[in-house]
């Protein structure tokens, strides 16, 4: 799919320059130095050769033919060299220029005219606006980019949105020794785009672990189905910039507060597999693991230190990661006690102290990995007089070279001899950190990978329902242009899906507020009624515990009198008043969705009642959601033990919780008219549940 532009055999630099301080010069000699296995054939009109390779005037003017070519020419000139290379016969286009669509104005014209030529050609295209490709394979040694540096071979694939970013990305790779398979910046992607990368990486046996940097997502909904497949055979970790909750939208309802472009980011990540970290360094922390390292079979960590201090600090490190510090084997304590001093700590952190040497280190983490209760282990290393780093690093090399199934990290504090040690570790395939914390992220994060591979795959719902009666609601409030649902509406809908509903009735006249409280049952709720009203309780537009027809008639004139007076509207903005059963005994929780400009639905799960925007006890998960992550919402709330139950409370019906989620998801899926919806709150039962109240906003 993309061999054009990763395996070429020949290679054309349209623009290349003779003049060293342009990219045009850079790429050529990066392709020259670093030994690529092909021709290569610069391209200037002015010269008769570049780097002592004899020049053409153009790509259609060399005799041979071209599988990819690198343009780095002025933005106007773009366009019909691109058509030249389409006119030659080559597949792969890497455009570096810049001046396209990320300008705006001219530049979208000149982008949408480039890929009409692509297109027309059945060329493949990265760019415009990118630093290039590589490929360290052995039989292509492709350097086509004008990075500084050549990160050495292994087995991280890169894809970087950002050009600058590209450039100390494989700063960083060559720094740290991470190796490097394949290697792109993607610029605009109009054409070439992550997830046709992820794809192409899934089958390249060179690659075993997936990195990205993220701008944004041009079809999220494409990346979550490739993801979700591709990361049961191999991992991708990536960095998506725009945390920011600055560019949110106004929202009318407490799902559309809550739920930013982000919150939705980290859902459709954290449900296709995708490992996210928040900087560029902690990818990198988390690719050191990845690349050598196994994935442990659980959250068990053994930690060797010289230093009781370091110990502490990776316990505690590796504790907020989710991993346990677990208890060593009564065989395992007595071993470490027969090799060490009495001032020794033989429990978990193991702490040889400061007099320990490099055998010290062979005889702890041999001992430690063979523990049938450890599934990793972290040895550390604070350097005291007279003991050399490098001794020690070849001593923890030694030892976890004879084990493949426990990953082994290490922490390195101090600076005498650091870079030695950590070059010997490194080299050998055992990440070396400087800090305890990024060891710890870097374990934590391979365990929750091991984590979603145990994770069931899931299955999407699909339940009996009345889509023809919810359409024609919806048809009708567009038709008045009506964005948002009546209280009746709203229970009409989720009705039509299957979610229960606490019995209610509209009342217009007093009269008809008690007749209704009879039919219904008392006590009872009253709600205004009103388009204009959207937080009731914010105005007393709620009235509780209605027991007798007084204490109705008194709430009755106070709903459709003083409420709409506070609300500063008039007494005919109210269309009536909502009589529903008084529901008590369950567990306030809130069910909703906002549509994502990026991503589409955006389902919520959380505590609920008035509260919720201030508690943020909230879970997001991107439609459509399966009966697996409806789960993980459930259980994913800080609150969750409210919910199963706590002194003596009987636990919630979370299976119940669980079906509505799936309902909603059915919903806001086959409706896609449906903008923002809330239901707040859902009371959860021991055994079911009802919805209580709810809003639902249209696109008009």
């Amino acid at each position: 799919m993309l061999d054009a532009i990763f395996r070429p055999r020949s290679i054309a630099v349209v623009g290349a320059s003779r003049k060293p301080d342009t990219l045009g010069y850079k790429i050529l000699e990066n392709l020259v130095r670093y030994g690529f296995n092909g021709a290569v054939y610069p391209v200037n009109p002015t010269a008769d050769a570049v780097h002592s390779i004899r020049a053409f005037p153009s790509v259609e003017a060399i005799p041979d033919p071209v599988d990819m070519a690198v343009l780095v020419v002025p933005k106007q000139h773009v366009l019909a060299a691109a058509e030249a290379c389409g006119r030659k016969g080559v597949k792969g286009l890497v455009v570096i220029s810049a001046g396209f669509a990320e300008t705006g104005g001219a530049g979208v014209q000149r982008q949408a005219e480039l890929m009409e030529i692509v297109r027309r050609h059945g060329m493949r295209l990265v760019g415009p606006n990118c630093m290039g490709v590589l490929n360290t394979a052995p039989d292509r040694s492709m350097n086509a980019t004008f990075a500084p540096t050549m990160p050495p071979a292994g087995p991280v694939a890169f894809m970087s949105q950002s050009g600058a970013m590209g450039v100390t990305i494989l700063d960083y790779a060559a720094e740290y020794g991470i190796g490097i398979s394949q290697f792109i910046s993607v610029g605009n992607k109009p054409d070439v785009s992550g997830n046709d990368l992820i794809q192409y990486w899934a089958d390249d046996e060179r690659t075993g672990v997936i990195l990205m940097y993220l701008e944004n997502f041009g079809n999220p909904r494409r990346f979550t189905q490739l993801a979700r497949e591709i990361t049961r055979r191999k991992p991708i970790l990536a960095v998506k910039s725009g945390r920011s909750g600055a560019g949110a939208r106004a929202a009318s309802s407490h799902t559309g507060a809550l739920a930013g472009t982000d919150a939705a980011t980290d859902a459709l990540l954290r449900q296709c597999g995708v490992l996210r970290m928040d900087t560029v360094e902690e990818m990198f922390d988390l690719a050191m693991a990845f690349s050598h390292q196994p994935v442990p079979r659980g959250n068990r960590v053994a930690i060797v230190t010289n230093a009781g201090g370091p110990g502490i600090l990776i316990a505690d490190a590796c504790e907020a990661a989710g991993l346990h510090v677990t208890e060593l084997a009564e065989n395992t304590r007595a071993l470490l006690a027969a090799n060490f001093p009495e001032e020794a700590s033989f429990a978990n952190p193991v702490d040889m102290i400061a007099s320990a040497n490099a055998q010290s280190y062979r005889i702890a983490v041999e001992a430690v990995l063979a523990d049938p209760n450890v599934d990793a282990v972290i040895a550390t290393f604070v350097p005291p007089l007279g003991i050399r780093q490098e001794d020690v690093a070849e001593a923890i090399v030694s030892v976890a070279a004879g084990r493949t199934d426990k990953p082994v990290l290490a922490v390195l504090m101090g600076r005498e001899g650091l870079p030695q040690g950590m070059a010997e570790l490194n080299a050998a395939g055992i990440p070396a950190y400087r800090f305890p914390e990024s060891a710890a992220r870097a374990l934590g994060a391979l365990y929750r990978y091991r984590q979603w591979l145990e994770r069931p795959v899931g299955a999407m719902a699909e339940y009996e329902v009345d889509r023809e009666s919810v359409a024609a609601i919806l048809a009708g409030a567009r038709a008045e242009e009506r964005a948002k649902l009546t209280e009746m509406e709203v229970m009409r809908v989720l009705e039509a899906y299957g979610i229960p509903v606490a019995p209610y009735r509209v009342a217009r006249t007093v009269e008809e507020a008690a007749a209704a409280a009879q039919a219904i049952g008392w006590p009872v709720v009253m709600k205004v009624l009103s388009p204009r009203i959207i937080h009731k309780s914010d105005v007393g537009g709620v009235v509780v515990g209605v027991e007798d027809e007084d204490a109705l008639r008194a709430a009755f004139h106070r709903l459709t009198t003083e409420v709409p007076e506070r609300a500063g509207l008039p007494a005919d903005a109210v269309d009536g008043v909502l009589v529903q059963r008084m529901m008590s005994g369950g567990k306030e929780t809130i069910l909703g969705m906002t549509q994502d400009p990026q991503f589409g639905p955006v389902l919520m799960f959380g505590l609920g009642g008035i509260y919720v925007e201030a508690l943020r006890d909230v879970v997001f998960r991107v439609q459509p959601v399966t009966d697996v992550d409806a789960a993980e919402m459930v259980r994913g709330i800080r609150g969750i033990k409210l919910l199963e139950g706590i002194r003596g409370e009987p636990a919630s019906d979370l299976r119940a919780v669980e079906e509505v989620i799936q309902r909603l998801s059915q919903l806001v899926g086959d409706h896609d008219a449906i903008r923002e919806l809330d239901v707040n709150p859902w009371l959860a039962f021991p055994a079911g549940g009802v919805a209580v109240d709810g809003r639902i906003t249209v696109a008009l």
